[in-house]
């Protein structure tokens, strides 16, 4: 069975970290040399122990590969540095070509609006007036073309305005001749009502009954009483009928 992996954080047994550090120092002494004779290189190892004792090994002179460190740490370091200044060189470069095209920008913007003309020849001043001359007539017919589709906004919502007054004429229409017909459909009621209830044949009729017992009680003939009243109901008949017929 392999041994399991170990937790690398710092042993806390004083004991068990003195033994660990033994074999691992061994171990990583036996394999500097190892690499050194296999592929022919220069290897240093320094290790200072938890007490302070130093433990080192070189596959040559010590100072030699100390020495050839530093000056390539050295080199490093220039070259990083030579690195830095060049990137700043040229952030500086490309924020002064900026800052000149906004100069540029700006007075282009000025001469645009008729202001540092001095200095500008008459072939600038000449190319300066087209340049404006296009501008103005870009601008008109822009403004133009946002007149006409203003007028077409307006020209379809007054049309559908009108539209509108007379779809609620129309209803309007609609109600008063409703109104008109109800009306009259009420007082052609109300006159038929009325005739009906002053008709002279109801009158005739408790006219004939009381002339029935009039005769009766005083002898006359109801036959020449009633004749009389028989001609003035005709006549009162007729005169309903002919109203009812006008209305």
């Amino acid at each position: 069975m392999g041994r399991g992996k170990i937790e690398i954080k710092k042993i806390e047994n004083v004991n068990s970290r003195q033994v660990t550090f033994s074999k691992r120092r061994g171990g990583l002494l036996k394999k500097a040399k190892e690499l050194a004779v296999l592929c022919d290189a220069q290897v240093a190892v320094i290790i200072f122990s938890g007490t302070g004792k130093l433990y080192e090994f070189a596959s040559s002179s010590m100072e030699q590969i100390l020495g050839r460190y530093n000056q390539n740490h050295g080199n490093q370091e220039l070259v990083t540095a030579d690195q830095q200044t060049d990137d700043q060189h040229k952030s500086l470069a490309e924020i002064n070509a900026l800052k000149d095209e906004i100069e540029k920008l700006q007075l282009k913007h000025s001469r645009m609006m008729g202001k540092e003309l001095e200095g500008l020849t008459y072939d600038e001043l000449r190319n300066l007036e087209q340049q404006l001359t296009e501008g103005i007539l870009s601008v008109k017919d822009r403004k133009e073309k946002v007149l006409l589709e203003q007028l077409e906004k307006s020209k379809l919502q007054e049309k559908k305005i009108v539209q509108q007054n007379e779809a609620l004429l129309e209803k309007i229409e609609e109600l008063r001749h409703h109104a008109r017909l109800s009306g009259n459909e009420t007082r052609l009621r109300a006159s038929k009502d009325s005739c009906i209830s002053s008709s002279p044949m109801h009158e005739c009729k408790s006219d004939m009954e009381g002339i029935s017992d009039t005769s009766l009680r005083l002898g006359f003939s109801s036959v020449d009483l009633s004749g009389k009243r028989k001609i003035s109901k005709m006549e009162t008949i007729n005169d309903c009928k002919s109203a009812m017929i006008l209305d």
